[in-house]
């Protein structure tokens, strides 16, 4: 079964929040996300939810992430400029395990850049959204439908994984309305984080097996605990024992590397047969899309591997492109920023078509690149 909607990405995405749960969201509006801003404080009240805008970025973040604290599903929206702003959050959140999602709705860039405009100009600043040892989870729809369902996702993950999940809509994908086939609400699975229901003096919420998510019962329910962006024990306090701090680090980061198969979600469009392996994300998967249906016209056999969840990267499938294509192309809306890590993983050199001038990227364009390979 399933829905069909008429509606932009920005909107969708706000649904998908409120289906999966999410009753509070705290940002400040910025081109072009704002309408995420705008839907969620017309679906929030009429659900129970709170809507707060904030007096700027860094005040959005930190109250989604008190609210999260509070057991509260909690989603923060804005743009390139804001998610420098939200940086040092972000890390205080991966610090203490704290489901959140944050959809950055990508436009040109750097500083004030292309506020209007396309790009995808986030993509490495996604994988390190704070400085320290962090392993970012990125999700990055390219169609409307998976405006919602990988929103909807991003949620799950963020309970699951006790982290922040990034959600990267570009300005196409996020101002896009057209018709959507949504799947119908029975059929998504909601996660909630895990509680601890044991012995209140007994409660160690960060005393977590290697790679495993901390525990952390909202506050106010009578479990006593300590939050803090310093390194911590097991019940939360901070410490500069050696041992221990090396010990959380590495559960912060494995508990993200060991399950990358939980997040990973990769589409392949006439990739089985191909003679040229094109690899594009976004709204550029849509141009790269239509660019491979002009080619096969005339005898080519292009193909697309398309990365949903960009962070972790999908690593196997990478490889696997960069071994079995004589020719391979990377189409991107920014100067190769995904390019790196393509061919990091690889170990072989991707042709490229990079556009970073604020428009989309027009089919002939990348048939054009693919001829000239």
């Amino acid at each position: 079964m399933s829905r069909e909607v008429i509606c932009n990405g920005n909107e969708l995405a706000a649904h998908a929040a409120i289906d999966a749960g999410c009753r509070f969201f705290s940002g400040y509006p910025i081109t072009p996300s704002s309408e995420i801003a705008h839907e969620m404080s017309v679906l929030l009240p009429k659900v129970g939810g709170k809507f707060i805008q904030m007096e700027d970025e860094i005040a959005g973040v930190l109250a989604a992430i008190g609210a999260s604290a509070s057991g509260i599903k909690a989603l923060s929206a804005t743009s390139g400029p804001g998610m420098s702003l939200k940086s040092e959050s972000f890390g205080l959140a991966f610090m203490y395990e704290t489901p959140l999602v944050c959809i950055d709705v990508m436009r040109g860039g750097p500083s004030t850049g292309l506020p209007t405009r396309v790009a995808q100009g986030d993509i490495s600043f996604a994988r390190n959204p704070s400085f320290g040892d962090i392993r970012s989870i990125a999700l990055c729809p390219g169609t409307l439908a998976e405006a919602y369902t990988e929103t909807f996702r991003a949620f799950n993950l963020a309970e699951r994984f006790m982290t922040p999940v990034i959600v990267l809509l570009d300005e196409t994908i996020g101002h896009m309305h057209s018709k959507a086939v949504l799947p119908d609400l029975e059929s998504l699975a909601i996660v909630n984080r895990k509680r601890y229901d044991g012995d209140r003096q007994s409660y160690k919420p960060y005393d977590a097996p290697p790679n495993e998510p901390a525990t952390l019962n909202p506050f106010f329910t009578g479990y006593r605990y300590h939050i803090t962006g310093l390194h911590h024990g097991a019940t939360g306090f901070p410490t500069e024992d050696a041992a221990l701090c090396q010990k959380l680090i590495e559960r912060l980061t494995g508990k993200i590397d060991n399950y990358q198969s939980e997040i990973e979600n990769n589409e392949s469009y006439l990739l089985d047969d191909a003679d040229i392996a094109i690899i594009a994300y976004g709204s550029a998967s849509l141009a790269a899309k239509e660019a491979i249906n002009m080619a096969r016209k005339e005898g080519i056999k292009a193909g697309l591997f398309r990365p949903i969840a960009l962070w972790p990267s999908p690593q196997a499938a990478i490889k696997e492109i960069g071994e079995k294509y004589e020719k391979r192309l990377i189409v991107e809306l920014n100067m190769g920023q995904y390019a790196l890590e393509i061919e990091r993983v690889a170990k072989r050199p991707f042709a490229a078509l990079n556009q970073a001038n604020g428009r989309a990227i027009e089919p002939s364009v990348i048939l054009k690149r693919i001829k000239e390979l």
